[in-house]
């Protein structure tokens, strides 16, 4: 019978097997650690809180979920003991990873956040989308499209989220857009071009414009300008370029132009870099500054409109005696302003919820139908008939 005798060998000296024995910590070194451990309060966790309440572990889950038939005398034995133990709750991460999903959904915004939250109708739109996620407790992850690098695809592909809701993205997301839809992932857009396997929620933009765009023309104007959003990721500013029906990229703005275009085919027209006051008011200047301007100027959003008419006032310009102005959005202007904006009047906050309602439909296994809106056209008091030409 074979016997193991035990050798020793002193730190870094070769044992008997040819290799060099590392040093060996003595009980001493040991004690630091291990009183280190015991002083370390354990963390607590699920099964505690339901050993302490004197339930099993499942029922302690759907007493801290809501999601099952628990009794409310149990549900508060529950969460007395987890506040006894300090016990938040059931850490997400593993409820995400038991589910298979994140329990967030995507928003993928087309401007640039801090420009996005200044117009009032994307956070309108927001609104809507929250709503609607917050039946269900899901949480919102926003995504800009606004880099012009493939890191911007990158990232919209690779963020953890269940659904995505695209708001008036371009076509430079259709290779982004390719990928998620080959994982099965629901994608709904507003206001944005079809795109096979992506849910539309729609708004009638071209249609408004030209709606406006028309009445307009029965007030007699003949000469009419346009101030857009943004055209491309660029947001440069500056001259409608002769050929935006093919450079444009922003599909909104592109709807829009279209609609002046079907009324007024040679409209001129200034592009901004965003939706906002101080946007409307160089635009408006630029537009306005001459003996020969236009008598009508269609703005993209309320808040160019807005800035469009200050510039007339500084200008030295009456409006609507000398220069119409409509807007786009139905907006309420508060403080200083004593007009009612002429304006097309859009349902944001139920875009938004139809698009939250659509998302969370798909992740049932529902096949929701694509809704569009249609925006209502409100005259206000700045706008009216065509200044006469001076004699």
């Amino acid at each position: 019978m074979e016997s193991t005798a035990s050798q020793t060998s002193t730190p870094g000296t070769p044992s008997t097997d040819g290799g060099v024995d590392a040093a060996l910590p003595t009980p001493a070194n040991t004690e630091p650690a291990t009183a280190a451990a015991a002083a370390k309060p354990a963390r607590p966790n699920l099964a505690a809180v339901a050993a302490l309440a004197g339930v099993s572990a499942s029922t302690a889950s759907l007493a801290f979920s809501g999601a099952g038939p628990v009794a409310e005398a149990t549900r508060a034995r529950v969460l007395a003991a987890a506040e006894s133990l300090n016990y938040a709750g059931p850490d997400p991460r593993a409820q995400s990873l038991r589910r298979g999903r994140s329990g967030v959904i995507g928003v993928v915004i087309e401007d640039r956040l801090s420009d996005a939250f200044r117009d009032p109708m994307n956070v309108a739109m927001l609104d809507g989308i929250a709503e609607e996620l917050g039946t269900v407790g899901a949480a919102l992850l926003l995504l800009t499209e606004t880099s012009p690098t493939p890191d911007t695809h990158a990232s919209i592909g690779t963020a953890p989220m269940d659904a995505v809701i695209l708001i008036g993205c371009s076509t430079r997301l259709d290779d982004a857009v390719a990928v998620l839809r080959q994982r099965g992932m629901p994608i709904v857009a507003i206001e944005a071009a079809t795109m096979p396997g992506v849910l539309g929620i729609g708004l009638d933009n071209r249609a408004a414009t030209a709606r406006a765009a028309r009445y307009l023309q029965v007030l007699g104007h003949v000469d009419a300008a346009v101030v857009t959003l943004p055209l491309d990721p660029t947001h440069v500013p500056g001259d409608l370029p002769a050929d935006w029906a093919q450079s444009a990229t922003s599909y909104t703005a592109l709807e829009r132009l279209r609609g002046v275009a079907d009324v007024y085919p040679n409209a001129t027209g200034r592009v901004s870099s965003g939706s906002s006051i101080n946007e409307g008011y160089l635009a408006g200047l630029h537009l306005l500054g001459y003996d020969e301007h236009p008598t009508a100027i269609i703005a993209q959003s309320d808040l160019l409109a807005v800035g469009v008419i200050r510039a007339a006032e500084e200008l030295g310009l009456n409006v609507p005696g000398d220069v119409s102005v409509v807007g786009f959005d139905g907006i309420r202007l508060d403080g200083e302003y004593s007009y009612e904006l002429t304006t097309l009047v859009q349902p944001a906050v139920e875009k938004g919820r139809a698009a939250g309602r659509a998302a969370l439909a798909m992740l049932d296994g529902d096949t929701p139908t694509a809704v569009n809106f249609t925006s209502t056209l409100r005259e206000g008091s700045t706008s009216g008939p065509a200044p006469t030409p001076a004699q």
